[in-house]
């Protein structure tokens, strides 16, 4: 019996370890402002001697401001994550303004380190997400008004379109002070080099001067 129990908790410790080791890496002290000037390489950034921190180090601005908009996709996203706010080093969150004109798209899109949790602020958005391969790639959508809310699980590729007449505005919270972003079309058919046009032409059973004619405009 008491093999049992424990064996149990080496179960439990090993799944809470690795939870644990699923999302950014927990503060162990006050706060780690991110030394972008050291060197030294590590997850995340290295701390600020903390007798040099001020208050500037946990301000940034600019979220105030409307986002250029990318004409191809008729949107565009403010972001303040640890590289403009030194500040969230350690502390597992980040900031998003998305700009929309109408009929405007954030395209399919996938964030690696984060779930994402959006507010509407003006505007009336389409939003979804698809769920993995094992869940059938379910689409789970709605359309939001001013001040619904919406969460994208962490690593669901996901998207957001103005199905209104006017500009719409949202605000985003990350679960990482540096979510990072995936768009679909951008990796798939822009990569550096590029994927082969036979793997491409197979993996979206279609003929390859298609592939290549998509992949031109990336």
């Amino acid at each position: 019996m008491a093999s049992k129990i424990l064996l149990s908790l080496a179960i439990f410790a090993a799944a809470c370890s690795s939870l644990a080791l699923a999302s950014d890496p927990s503060p162990l002290q006050d706060f780690c402002v991110a030394d972008k000037e050291n060197p030294v390489k590590v997850n995340g950034f290295v701390c600020k001697d903390p007798m040099q921190v001020n208050a500037d180090d946990f301000f940034a601005s600019g979220l105030q401001t409307p986002a250029e908009i990318k004409k191809d996709v008729g949107s565009g996203v403010t972001t303040i994550n640890v590289d403009k706010l030194h500040g969230l080093n350690t502390l597992g969150i980040s900031m998003v303004r998305i700009d929309f004109i109408p009929q405007g798209i954030n395209p399919p899109h996938t964030h690696p380190r984060a779930t994402e949790i959006l507010t509407l602020l003006e505007g009336t958005l389409l939003v979804g997400f698809v769920s993995s391969n094992q869940d059938g790639n379910r689409l789970f959508s709605k359309v939001l008004y001013k001040g619904d809310v919406f969460v994208f699980p962490e690593g669901m590729v996901h998207f957001q379109q103005n199905v209104g007449y006017e500009n719409a505005v949202a605000i985003a919270a990350l679960s990482s002070q540096n979510a990072g972003v995936i768009t679909i079309a951008n990796t798939v058919f822009g990569s550096e080099p590029a994927i082969s046009i036979d793997i491409l032409a197979k993996a979206f059973q279609t003929h390859a001067h298609i592939i290549a004619a998509i992949q031109a405009k990336f």
